[in-house]
């Protein structure tokens, strides 16, 4: 019987122990199905969220809001 081994999302150590694995986030695939994020149980509090998504988001959000065809231009 094989082992499944985890990584930890916060020290990038790998998870030996089975009941040391806890489960703190859930990643999509773009082409199929995603996967379980992993982190030792005395790390799992300080997991912090992904930062590439959030910076990406803002990236769209400055440039809808600087675009000379933006929304907010036409009513003015």
């Amino acid at each position: 019987m094989t082992q499944t081994l985890h990584v930890c999302r916060y020290c990038d150590g790998l998870i030996t122990e089975p009941e040391d694995a806890v489960p703190v986030a859930y990643e999509h695939g773009n082409s199929g199905p995603g996967w379980t994020v992993w982190a030792h149980r005395e790390h799992a509090h300080l997991v912090q969220p992904d930062e590439a998504p959030i910076r990406i988001l803002a990236r769209v959000l400055v440039a809808k809001l600087t675009s000379p065809d933006a929304e907010w231009r036409k009513d003015s």
